[in-house]
């Protein structure tokens, strides 16, 4: 019973991998993350590939980060904080929270877009650091703190597809290079160069005036931040969130100097029931009384980006847990704004939090934008050229064969490589590039190429009349096959690890092609020649 198993394994793997591949391609479980406003047909379609910006319309943002980097700099024993410091001091418009040093790579950077070359080298020789030499550009622990941030921007604002990774021009400048399928350039831009901050303030009855209590809490104060979520009861949504209340030993934790602070400004007075509200005017910025004149509530605010985009009181069990002193052991609450769009925004900018330094790009950058409808023609012409392609190689190998034993498993083998490689692109997420097509076309000539080898080493001596035969004429067809795979994956290796961009999608997929033919498509098509070709 085990011996046609036996036998045939290498066929029975290929038939596995083919189902494997069908399950990635189009089971629910591994359809691609469903966009923010995007229903679940509009997110799948039919199969689970995701298409990169040639393919789908897009666009491609290719920037430098704003800065200056002091090199081979002798931090003479001090602590980055204090170097940080003392160069900062140096430096009119710029401060701690811009200039940064990074002892590993014996650095110090400034980000401050107004800060020049001049004044950075003038600063640097003013605080008494040695250096090397001063060059455009930021630190490369900056770089991947950029990107990270960037990547959890496309992330929480829900852009499928979208992808961020560091290039290097060839004269040694370094690039980020964002690219976000389905979306034109101004809403990425405004992403990208949108350095976020959000922060709640107090505004409080001072005499006839209003007073504000600024910074109350910002970003680093919150431990938990959830998602934007729509308001059950009427308009609006809110971000639940859970302030920090933790802290250095003898410092008081960001939950208790916040409700020391709402108490101090008489919340827990003035919200004590319902319709206690706040009456704030975003225009004037001051608290305005209520219909029967009686002072103003305090309320507090919701400032995105210096903007106050929200104001809103207190609820009453909430004022009185603060007043109380209890509600600082669990420290959560809700950020309420009046439309869903904000919440995700306020979501947005607490989670990804504000880009290290500034993109320039419309300095030294460039950015490019490719239309949907352009994208679908692109698919459609890389269909085509797939069959055209296909038909050409078919035509070919039946007119060398005329041998339909030989020719049609040899088509049927290539096309389940390639089926094969599809499977891997929608399980791994990997969008389809023009690049990536390229590579499935070059999978396809080399495959076949491969097959070709095969066929002919072991009909080129006569007729095969045994298996034995059949295998000492296959071992050495493979011996040529192992050796141009070998040569294949070492010439692609350098394109697949270097930041060349779409190249480096045609490296991978072509050594996987080549990996996956020689492990499993090549032995599954010689055990197909076996059984057609020898009676015994």
């Amino acid at each position: 019973m085990l011996e046609p198993i036996k036998e045939n394994w290498r066929i029975l793997l290929l038939v596995a991998v083919v189902l494997g591949a069908s399950v990635a391609l189009f089971s629910g479980a591994f359809a691609p993350e469903q966009a923010s406003g995007e229903n679940a047909s509009e997110a799948q379609g039919i199969t689970n590939l995701q298409y990169g910006l040639d393919l789908a319309g897009g666009t491609r943002v290719r920037a430098p980060l704003s800065g200056y980097t002091a090199t081979d700099v002798a931090f003479d024993g001090d602590t980055a904080g204090t170097v940080a410091e003392a160069v900062a001091a140096e430096l009119d418009n710029a401060s701690t929270r811009n200039v940064g040093a990074v002892p590993d790579e014996s650095a110090v950077e400034v980000t401050e877009p107004s800060v020049t070359e001049s004044q950075f080298r003038a600063a640097m020789d003013a605080a008494g650091y040695e250096y090397a030499d001063i060059r455009s550009g930021v630190t490369q622990q900056t770089r991947d703190e950029t990107m990270n941030v960037i990547q959890g921007k496309i992330n929480e604002a829900g852009l499928s597809g979208g992808s961020v990774q560091q290039v290097q021009s060839a004269t040694g400048e370094y690039f980020i290079l964002v690219e976000v399928p389905g979306e034109d350039r101004q809403d990425v831009v405004s992403l990208l160069e949108e350095r976020g901050t959000v922060q709640i303030d107090i505004a409080y009855p001072d005499g006839n005036d209003t007073g504000v209590d600024e910074g109350v809490l910002i970003q680093d104060d919150f431990e938990e931040i959830g998602t934007a979520t729509q308001n059950d009861q009427g308009t609006g949504a809110y971000v639940p969130v859970t302030v920090r209340n933790t802290a250095p030993e003898g410092e008081q934790s960001p939950a208790y100097a916040f409700q020391d602070l709402v108490d101090q400004r008489g919340f827990p007075d003035e919200y004590q029931t319902q319709g206690d509200r706040c009456l704030y005017n975003a225009e004037t910025g001051e608290l305005n009384s209520d219909e029967e004149g009686e002072a103003p509530n305090p309320c507090l605010l919701l400032v995105v980006d210096g903007e106050v985009v929200n104001s809103f009181g207190m609820d009453s069990g909430l004022a009185g847990d603060m007043g109380s002193g209890s509600w600082a052991e669990t420290g959560r609450f809700r950020l309420t704004t009046g439309e869903f769009s904000e919440a995700q925004r306020i979501s947005l900018n607490l989670r990804a939090g504000a880009l290290p330094a500034d993109l320039d790009i419309d300095g030294g950058g460039t950015s490019s934008y490719i239309s949907a409808s352009q994208g679908e023609n692109f698919r459609t012409y890389s269909l085509i050229i797939g069959v055209l392609s296909v038909l050409a190689v078919a035509g070919m190998v039946f007119l060398r064969y005329r041998d339909p034993r030989v020719a049609l498993p040899m088509i049927v083998t290539a096309l389940a490589e390639v089926y094969a490689l599809l499977g891997f692109a929608a399980l791994l997420g990997y969008p389809l590039e023009l690049a990536v097509i390229a590579g499935f076309i070059a999978v396809v000539g080399t495959g076949v190429d491969d097959l070709v080898i095969i066929a002919d080493e072991v009909m080129s001596e006569g007729e095969v009349n045994s298996r034995k035969v059949f295998r000492s004429r296959f071992r050495r067809a493979f011996w040529v096959i192992g050796a141009a795979a070998a040569t294949t994956v070492i010439a692609m290796s350098p394109l697949m690890v270097l930041s060349l961009g779409d190249l480096s999608g045609f490296a991978i997929f072509t050594i996987l092609g080549v990996l996956i033919g020689v492990l499993i498509t090549r032995p599954a098509y010689g055990d197909i020649l076996r059984r057609l070709l020898t009676v015994r």
